[in-house]
């Protein structure tokens, strides 16, 4: 959605460029520029000459978690109506305008983040009518009646139609188990019954609370010098009101107080098996640590334990993972597989005696010395595109992470221990506070 395929020419180049910076530490892999305007908001910019491209995007904390549970869907109906008529212009117009000059719109969308990016060719006409159409649509939506009462209406089909799907049953499950009243909790989408009632009024005064200069992040990255950076930023953001404040602190998420076991039938040939519990914040200062050490146990496809557990050695489960989701509080650590209903308790027993050990246990040097060859051998292609370097901008200045952030990540990856991984694994994950859900967990009746 994002790149025109007629672009994707262009990015090759960049490749060549970015392994050879990204062959040294030492030296500086992004020279990142960052300031804030006189309107507060900041600006994160990687000037790049190599290729006639510019992306940009701008975010607000203006994720699900600002929803209230009675308006669930409110951020989300929000973002996705913006540009469906803005600035005197309404949809099919706005997607002309963009299409004409091959430029791409999208959105960034999770728990913590609201915004929109949008990627151009930098030539003076291409990227003025880009950057006109993207101003539009963040200072000026409209929110048409017709247009809202529309997606409510395919919203409602669609999670009617989601909500049989034993994998959303056991993910609105799992979620609702581990975060409880955190606005974590609350489900993205919304529900039926929560978007139902949602009105202009609403989407508006959404709007207006959360899209604020001063929380606004700026991220910047192509063909344009600092002063055109500037401008463009001051351009996007300055009609947008001013905040009366920080932004507001999300509540901090309480750790399970007990263990939890939830099965929900269902007449799916298959179970789904989440487990997990509170993980870890993106500024955590054990990131590093659970990053590589959930690389061996569950996010190392078929190099990680899980997978050889699961799959390799018992042919339980075609695939099985686990993986941490770092928000701006503890977002979750979730371990997940499907398997067949007759054997959904020896499966999650196979999970449950993996994850114990790993956590007692930690990694074995042979483990921890591939996982690392395979992670900072891999770096390159983190970065191998502007799209890539520009979302890793849009974290970094989000989530207010060292401008230095990618030039340390090879070397916080080498640095890491076994006993590093031991010890965050058995401070960080509880096996006697953990959630279980299993759907379609007992055999179908004959």
């Amino acid at each position: 959605m994002r790149t025109a395929n007629a672009m994707n020419k262009l990015f090759n180049p960049l490749v060549a460029i970015v392994v050879l910076l990204v062959s040294s530490v030492a030296h500086a892999t992004l020279p990142i520029q960052t300031w804030r305007l006189a309107n507060g908001a900041r600006v994160l910019f990687v000037e790049n000459r190599a290729l006639p491209m510019l992306d940009v995007s701008v975010d607000f904390p203006a994720g699900y978690s600002r929803d209230e549970p009675a308006r669930a869907g409110l951020a989300g109906m929000t973002l996705g109506l913006m540009q469906q008529g803005a600035g005197g212009l309404d949809e099919t117009e706005i997607a002309s305008r963009l299409a004409d000059v091959g430029a791409n719109l999208g959105t960034r969308f999770d728990a913590d983040r609201a915004g929109y990016q949008v990627r151009t060719l930098s030539s003076p006409r291409e990227r003025e009518q880009a950057l006109d159409m993207f101003s539009r649509i963040l200072q000026r939506p409209e929110f048409p009646e017709a247009v809202l009462a529309r997606e409510k209406t395919q919203l409602a089909a669609s999670l009617q139609e989601s909500d049989s799907k034993p994998s959303t049953i056991a993910d609105r499950a799992f979620q609702k188990a581990v975060f409880g009243t955190h606005p974590y909790a609350i489900r993205g989408s919304g529900e039926v019954a929560t978007t139902a009632g949602l009105t202009v009024t609403d989407l508006r005064a959404f709007h207006a609370r959360w899209f604020r200069t001063d929380w606004a992040i700026v991220a910047i990255m192509g063909d344009v010098s600092r002063d055109e950076a500037d401008a463009i930023a001051q351009r996007l953001t300055a009609n947008l009101p001013r905040a009366d404040g920080p932004v507001p602190p999300l509540p901090a998420v309480v750790k399970l107080a007990a263990p939890l076991e939830l099965n929900i039938e269902h007449p799916a040939s298959q179970s789904h098996i989440l487990m997990g519990q509170p993980g870890m914040k993106r500024s955590d200062p054990d990131y590093f640590p659970l990053f590589v050490g959930n690389y061996i146990l569950g996010g190392g496809g078929f190099a990680s334990r899980l997978v050889d557990e699961v799959r390799q050695k018992r042919g339980l489960a075609y695939s099985s993972y686990s993986y941490f989701s770092p928000l701006a509080e503890a977002g979750a650590f979730q371990v997940g597989l499907q398997t067949k209903k007759a054997q959904s308790a020896v499966a999650l027993e196979v999970v449950r005696e993996t994850v114990r050990r790993f956590v007692t246990d930690g990694p074995t040097a042979t483990e921890l010395d591939a996982a690392k060859q395979n992670l900072v051998g891999g770096f390159p292609l983190r970065i191998d595109s502007n799209r890539k370097i520009h979302d890793y901008l849009a974290v970094i200045g989000f989530y207010d992470l060292p401008l230095d952030y990618l030039d340390q990540f090879v070397g916080h990856v080498e640095a890491v221990t076994v006993e590093q991984i031991r010890d965050a694994f058995s401070r960080r994950i509880d096996l006697d506070r953990m959630v279980t859900v299993v759907v379609g967990g007992a055999p179908a009746a004959k």
